[in-house]
This record gives C-alpha cells, sequence and structure tokens, in this order.
C-alpha cells in the first residue's frame, strides 16, 4: 500500500481518489485555497457539495495548511487542480516534493509564443523555476505522468467501469503508476507518447464544444430530442474534429494511436454526452451569445475557451513555420470565431475533409 496525496479537492480531483482508495491505497485529498466548503463538507460527513455524493470514510479531506504534512507522507503526489491552477501548484508544492512521482489528471496546453508546451512540462518547468527561487534543487529527473481519456467524474465516483491512458516520458515509471492505480473498474494503460496524449486531452474540449452546436441549432429550430434531430451535422462535425485532431497531433510530434484511442475520440466523445463544454457548445448553438452562455453555466470552469486562445495565437504560428499546411484545421478556426470573436454558428463544412480519399 502507497500513500497518495492529492491536491485539489474539485469534481474529478476527489473522484479519482475513490479508485485510489479501492486499490488499496491511503489517500490524502488536500484542497486549494479556493476549495475549502469542499473540505469541510467531506470533513465533517464525507459529502462532496459538488459531486453531490458520499465519498469513501477511509478518504482524509485536508485543508491547504496541510499540504507540507501530506507531501511529506506521500509515495506518490497526485494533481488535481484546474489548468489555470497548474503554475499555482508548482510554487505550492516546489518546497516539498522533493524526488516524489507525480501524476496529473489536469488537461490543457501552453503557447509561449514559439511552441505549445505540455501541462506536465510546463508544470515541471514552474516548479524548477520555484525551487531555485527558493535555494532548493527541484528533482532532475521528474517525469509526471499524465492521466487522459474518457472519464466523468459523477461516474468514476460511482464505480462506473473506466478507461484511461497514462502517459509519460519514463516508460519504467508510467507503467508502475499505472499498475498502482489499477481496480477491477479503473483501467489504467500507459502510453509513451506525452505530447500526442495531452495535445488531444486539450483539444477535445474546444473540438466537444463544436459537436454540440447541432444540438443547440435544432433546439433553436424548434425540434426536440430523439432519434430524429441533427445527428447527420453532430457525427460530421466528430469525423472533422478527428481529422484535425490528427494533424495537429502528428504535427506537433505526436503519434497517430494516440487520436484514435481513448485520449482522442473515447476523451471527445464523452465531453460530447456528458461534460460541461458539450453543455456551453449547445447554448452557442441556440443562439445565445457567449456572454449569456458563460451566465447560464454558472460559474463552471470552461477550459474550451482557454485552448481556443492557444490555438487561434498558435496556429497561424505552425502554418508559417511549415508544420501545419495553410486551411488544414477550418472547423477550429470557425470554433474560435464563434468562441472569441463573436460570429455565428455555421460550421464551413465545404471546407472541411479536403485532402482525405474514399
Amino acid at each position: 500500500m502507497a500513500t497518495i496525496t492529492v491536491l485539489g479537492a474539485g469534481m474529478m480531483g476527489s473522484a479519482w481518489c475513490v479508485p485510489l482508495l479501492d486499490a488499496g491505497h491511503r489517500v490524502l485529498l488536500v484542497g486549494t485555497h479556493l476549495d475549502d466548503a469542499l473540505i469541510e463538507g467531506l470533513a465533517a460527513r464525507r459529502h462532496h457539495l459538488t459531486l453531490k455524493l458520499d465519498l469513501p470514510e477511509a478518504l482524509e479531506p485536508l485543508p491547504l495548511s496541510e499540504l507540507p504534512r501530506a507531501v511529506a507522507e506521500a509515495d506518490v503526489v497526485g494533481l488535481g487542480v484546474s489548468s489555470a491552477g497548474i503554475d499555482w501548484a508548482a510554487e505550492a508544492l516546489a518546497p516539498h516534493l522533493g524526488e516524489r512521482p507525480v501524476m496529473l489528471i489536469t488537461k490543457g496546453l501552453e503557447w509561449d509564443g514559439e511552441q505549445l508546451i505540455t501541462l506536465p512540462d510546463r508544470f515541471v518547468s514552474q516548479l524548477r523555476t520555484a525551487a531555485e527561487r527558493g535555494g532548493q534543487a527541484a528533482a532532475p529527473g521528474l517525469a509526471p505522468v499524465a492521466v487522459a481519456g474518457p472519464c466523468i467524474a459523477g461516474e468514476l465516483a460511482r464505480r462506473v467501469e473506466t478507461c484511461v491512458v497514462m502517459a509519460g516520458r519514463d516508460p519504467e515509471l508510467t507503467r508502475r503508476l499505472a499498475a498502482m492505480v489499477r481496480t477491477p473498474y479503473y483501467h489504467g494503460f500507459p502510453s509513451d507518447d506525452l505530447v500526442g496524449v495531452e495535445v488531444c486531452a486539450a483539444l477535445k474540449n474546444a473540438y466537444a464544444m463544436g459537436i454540440a452546436f447541432g444540438a443547440g441549432l435544432h433546439q433553436a429550430a424548434g425540434g426536440e430530442p430523439g432519434s430524429v434531430a441533427m445527428h447527420n451535422h453532430e457525427s460530421a462535425v466528430f469525423a472533422q474534429a478527428s481529422v484535425e485532431m490528427l494533424r495537429l497531433v502528428t504535427a506537433l510530434g505526436g503519434e497517430v494511436a494516440s487520436v484514435v484511442g481513448l485520449a482522442g475520440v473515447g476523451d471527445l466523445d464523452v465531453t460530447c454526452n456528458g461534460g460541461r463544454t458539450g453543455r456551453f457548445g449547445r447554448l452557442l448553438g441556440a443562439g445565445h451569445s457567449v456572454s449569456e452562455a458563460v451566465r447560464l453555466m454558472e460559474g463552471a470552469t470552461l477550459e474550451c475557451l482557454a485552448i481556443l486562445e492557444i490555438m487561434r495565437e498558435a496556429v497561424p504560428r505552425l502554418e508559417q513555420a511549415g508544420a501545419l499546411e495553410a486551411g488544414s484545421v477550418p472547423l477550429l478556426m470557425h470554433l474560435w470565431e464563434v468562441a472569441l470573436q463573436g460570429a455565428p454558428v455555421a460550421v464551413p463544412f465545404p471546407r472541411c475533409f479536403a485532402g482525405l480519399s474514399g
């Protein structure tokens, strides 16, 4: 049995603790500065306020003030913060982490003005900067393992059969951690394609928004959910999203297998069916402005907007560098025009599927 400390008590970070406990580990869940109410609810009666579910009695919820002790007692540290919190997490952990391996369920990409950077790499960079600033030595061989794939927090917390991919730059560590977290219902499959897995994990948030446009367009036309709606539209967008994810992943040095597997089309499907990004896309398709749709989402984190901001800057630079053929991601371009520039929903199907045969 290992001790695993998870930082971040949001829905996914907390739900992830369930299979970690079921795998036989001691699990300490440390809330961020934004998680006080969640930690208090768990400490008082093991009830998670946003999951609306009781979590196992064995879970040890702790406030942020307990982070030094929780990390000191940990064999492995897990990150369950949002992508916006990755730099904060690196700062918070730098004095305490040492040589401990790290798993991240945080997904996203960063653009540094010249290249796209995966969040595990961003975390390592920020951790080293923070450690040096504090006069400490950051672990030179730190190779975080990213966890991605189709996983809705509310289902995982209820022990629904779930398959994820675990990707890292240290194959031995990746396989060891995948075996460590495996349960009869939680299956972690190791991968060495960190770039491909992380690019897919970030992009699916943007593309899921676009796939959901069809449901909103159907609603705006007075339609009701059913077997006859705008499923043709949705499926065509799904197909073009898969094509563009493949183009972007290969342009950035990732592998085709990640796109057609759990991190790519698998996570894309679940995000359309059960994720907040899909709800946001339906609102836009129904004719709501971006500001109205954000308001109706009642404070839900919309990482689709963050990744679209990043890709709006990155795609032209990738095209200029010759890494990506000009005009090869028309759907992604339309998505940022809708979500960031207020353009109406009108998927550019005539410009899609170019260069494909069969």
